[in-house]
């Protein structure tokens, strides 16, 4: 009999809930698509759990299993051990102003890796309104990052599994080999969760560089991977000779702590242009993770690449590392962030419970990524019950593509909204790319600053025609996690979606997948002559991307868009 599985991040950022019946994953939905705050984890993600639990038709006590990461969770639900001496002033201070505690500090603190010595498991249960009998795991930051790539690529054998970010567990990287039917942990588990984190995180870094030039870390890094094609790495060697790699791979750096990185980062950048500082950091990154992963291969053959972690965020690196690796095939998790962490944590259970051998069994591709909920049968009659909207009578399919052949922007609005940062079709604003001023345009109706172009779109069938797809980042293609090559004959033809150094980062497209987006580009095929549309997420700048209708349809009266596309018709001012 198969088990209900609830699993959740409640991090600082990017909470999140999923739901899993077994190995199939039914339901995913960010904290951000409820409360309407980006990459929100100011709280506990009560709404996203109840959300997931809600669109499989369940409560919270139908969990069989409840899996949560190591992260925050209210004080009031750790345990107090006297005579224990705190490890860090500082750290006391802040947890006695504060009504959360991060649990990776705890570990250290009471000098334990069990969570039944610091953590108040049944209290908590009790409290969070779970069955008495329901499982609770936690699980490991990085080995969730690193299951997903691995269990939704199918690979029979030598994989190498590597994680990256700004931190998690006492890590910021983790390494492993799949290979002879064996996982092997080679760095990056539970056996540094007695340890400081190091400073070593070139995902940090960034984060710094970030912040340094004017944005919001851990949201607007992508700004700069934009940028850094417009610059010239000017600072980069002096940046980059404050990391290092060792022969196993491992990244290091010199510096002391992460205020240290902070200020030594900032001075660099000081008086540099934004451009010159994001190639300079983007280089940075670029090859010390070339050389970290270039040794692990050394000593660890795979012909297979398995990416997850917030730095795999980063696209250009994604395609380096695809073409300077001798790699048969790379796939980044689409869900890379902290946002993804639930479907590993899931996996990570059932790994435990089920045994590798079988767990390998179970394994299969994604399709897609349509795990919210469905608001296909509210949406059209919230539109035709608004005032100041009328439905123009006009078929779907061909009316939306007619449209966007003359320069109008729409969004689709069809299915179940997407897990994970990129919007694939579900939740999309369509465009045409064939004039490059349709990317300012986009920009100024979205309030965005984007530096990189929008993403085309291309059905699987004409993908490679148009882009340099082939076997080695197809599949990885299919959820915009990496940027390719555009073919010199197209790049005027759309060029909307081609950066400056003859890049996008396309996806691809199948018509089971998604009917009705399938559709509308093939139509839009036969009105312009070009297999490709421009895709961008159905959100204005600093808010997340649309989950229910009445957001939508906010975004039709404001004019952030000429028209919405449905299974049913297609809507406009009136």
């Amino acid at each position: 009999m198969s088990q209900l599985i609830l699993s959740v991040h409640t991090g600082s950022h990017d909470a999140v809930a999923a739901v899993f019946s077994d190995y199939e994953l039914r339901a995913a939905v960010q904290l951000e698509r409820l409360t309407r705050h980006k990459g929100d984890g100011r709280e506990h993600p009560d709404l996203s759990i109840d959300e997931v639990l809600s669109i499989v038709g369940a409560t919270r006590r139908d969990a069989d299993v409840v899996c949560f990461s190591r992260s925050e969770f209210p004080t009031v639900f750790y345990k107090n051990i006297r005579g224990v001496r705190w490890i860090r002033e500082k750290y006391r201070k802040y947890i006695e102003k504060n009504t959360r505690r991060f649990m990776p500090p705890e570990f250290i603190r009471y000098n334990t890796r069990s969570i039944n010595d610091i953590f108040k498991v049944e209290k908590f249960r009790r409290a969070s309104g779970f069955r008495d009998d329901s499982a609770v795991y936690f699980y490991n930051h990085h080995e969730s990052h690193a299951l997903g790539p691995l269990f939704y690529s199918e690979w029979n054998d030598d994989a190498l599994l590597v994680t990256a970010d700004g931190g998690g567990d006492s890590v910021n990287y983790s390494h492993r080999h799949f290979t002879n039917g064996a996982l092997t942990t080679l760095y990056g588990g539970d056996e540094h969760l007695l340890t400081p984190l190091p400073t070593d995180s070139l995902g940090h870094a960034y984060e710094t560089v970030t912040a340094a030039l004017g944005f919001i870390p851990r949201r607007h890094e992508g700004k700069l991977t934009g940028l850094a094609a417009f610059g010239r790495p000017t600072v980069a060697e002096t940046i980059g000779a404050r990391f290092s790699v060792d022969d196993e791979g491992r990244i290091h750096s010199d510096f002391r702590n992460f205020n240290e990185m902070h200020g030594f980062i900032r001075g660099a950048v000081a008086g540099v242009s934004r451009e010159d500082a994001a190639a300079s950091i983007q280089k940075v990154l670029e090859d010390k993770m070339l050389l970290s992963l270039s040794r692990l291969l050394a000593r660890h053959k795979a012909r297979r690449l398995g990416l997850a972690g917030g730095v795999f965020a980063n696209v250009r690196l994604n395609r380096v590392l695809a073409e300077g690796l001798p790699i048969e095939e790379i796939f980044i998790f689409p869900a890379m962030g902290d946002e993804g962490m639930p479907a590993g944590g899931a996996l990570s259970y059932l790994l435990q419970r089920d045994g590798l051998s079988h767990w390998l069994k179970q394994r299969r591709r994604l399709r897609h990524m349509y795990f919210g909920r469905d608001y296909t049968d509210a949406i059209d009659v919230v539109l035709k019950a608004t005032t100041g909207v009328r439905i123009t009578g006009e078929p779907p399919i061909d009316g939306a593509a007619r449209r966007l052949n003359v320069g109008q922007l729409g969004a689709i609005y069809t299915g179940r909204m997407e897990y994970g940062p990129r919007a694939l079709g579900a939740r999309s604003i369509l465009a045409n790319p064939s004039q490059r001023e349709t990317h300012d345009l986009l920009n100024k109706r979205l309030a965005r600053s984007e530096f990189m172009p929008f993403a085309p779109v291309i059905t699987a069938e004409k993908a490679a025609e148009v882009f340099d797809v082939n076997s080695l980042n197809a599949y990885t293609c299919r959820f915009m996690t990496i940027t390719c090559n555009v073919k010199p004959q197209w790049r005027q033809r759309i060029a909307a979606v081609v950066h400056v150094d003859g890049s996008a980062r396309p996806q691809i497209i199948e018509r089971d997948a998604n009917p009705l987006y399938y559709d509308i580009l093939a139509a839009f095929e036969r009105e312009s002559g070009l297999p490709v549309l421009v895709n961008t997420s159905f959100n204005v700048h600093e808010e997340p991307i649309v989950n229910k209708p009445s957001e939508c349809v906010k975004a039709l009266l404001d004019g952030r868009i000429d028209f919405i596309v449905t299974t049913q018709g297609i809507y406009e001012r009136t």
